[in-house]
Order: structure tokens, then C-alpha cells, then sequence
């Protein structure tokens, strides 16, 4: 791996950290409250592609795993990756990395609805199907109504998966995509 993936890797991790002090809106009837880090995780899988996408989310947790507060309402070491959330936090890498991996596919033809649509299936729909079964075993509930509880999810989770192609678009020229797609 290559230093800049390393460096556009770290800056992506400390992205998602930034997008964390956005005060988080906790719903009352789910556990896990609503946040803007999702907005990072499709950015990174959107933006830098499969590997670097993926592996700045696995530095992301690493760093929440070591105890920085980074998770979003200052949150952080191993309570937060055993909690409610686990599964919906460990979901984020596997989900940069399918949307990196979609994003490189369609990247010679890539327009901005086609990646809001990668961003709906691998950064949303992925997530749910992960972190929602994890956060039913957890509260012990139903695996059904955790399911039915992330609907809460869906308005916030379509309007960040519409950000994250409109910037991905804005700086395609830049991305470690186009220089692949390049050489």
C-alpha cells in the first residue's frame, strides 16, 4: 500500500471522528441513535474505493477500540464495540468497502444517481441487515422489530447517501478512483 492511500486513509478515519461531534438524536424506541458518521463511511467507500475506503474504517474503530472518544456524543473504547451500536460501527468497514468496490466498477460511466444508488444498497441497506440483527441480540429483542426500528433511519440515511455522490461527483477528479481508472 502506498503512502498516499495510507495518509488519504487516516485523513478519511479522522473525517469520520470530526462528523462524530455532530451532537447525535437519540429516537427513544431504538437504542442506537441517529448520526452523521454514515455520511463518512459512503464518503470513504464513495471517494478513496474499496481498500483505502475499507481500511479507514477499520482505523476508525482501532481508534475507538484504544479508547478516543470519537464515536459520536464523545464515546469510545471497547463498552461502545460491545454495546448497541456494535454491530451497526463494525458494519462500516465491510459496507466502505462493498460501496468502494461498486464505485470502482461504475467509475468509467459514474454519475450521481448511480452512486446514491450504491450508496443505498451498500451503505445503508448493508448496515441495517448488520446492525440491526447484532443490536437484537444485544437488547434482547426481536431481530423483526429491530429491523422495523431503523426505519427511523431511512429519510437521514437517503439524504446523506445523495450528499456523499453529490461531493464524490464535485471531487472525482481528485479521487484515488480516477487516478486508478488513469494509469
Amino acid at each position: 500500500m502506498k503512502t498516499k492511500e495510507l495518509v488519504y486513509a487516516a485523513l478519511f478515519a479522522a473525517l469520520i471522528a470530526v462528523l462524530g461531534l455532530i451532537p447525535p438524536i437519540p429516537l427513544g424506541f431504538i437504542p442506537v441513535p441517529i448520526t452523521a458518521q454514515t455520511l463518512g463511511v459512503m464518503l470513504a467507500g464513495c471517494f478513496l474505493g474499496r481498500k483505502t475506503g475499507g481500511l479507514s474504517l477499520v482505523l476508525f474503530i482501532i481508534l475507538v477500540a484504544i479508547g478516543l472518544p470519537v464515536l459520536t456524543g464523545g464515546h469510545g473504547g471497547l463498552v461502545a464495540l460491545v454495546g448497541p451500536s456494535a454491530g451497526y460501527i463494525f458494519s462500516w468497514p465491510i459496507s466502505a468497502f462493498l460501496i468502494g468496490w461498486a464505485s470502482e466498477k461504475i467509475w468509467l460511466q459514474v454519475k450521481t444517481w448511480k452512486l446514491v444508488v450504491v450508496n443505498l444498497i451498500f451503505g445503508v441497506i448493508v448496515v441495517y441487515l448488520i446492525g440491526a440483527p447484532v443490536m437484537a441480540l444485544i437488547t434482547n429483542t426481536s431481530i423483526w422489530a429491530a429491523l422495523i426500528g431503523s426505519i427511523a433511519f431511512v429519510p437521514g440515511d437517503i439524504i446523506k447517501a445523495v450528499i456523499a455522490a453529490i461531493i464524490t461527483m464535485q471531487l472525482k477528479a481528485i479521487s484515488p478512483i480516477e487516478e486508478k481508472v488513469q494509469a
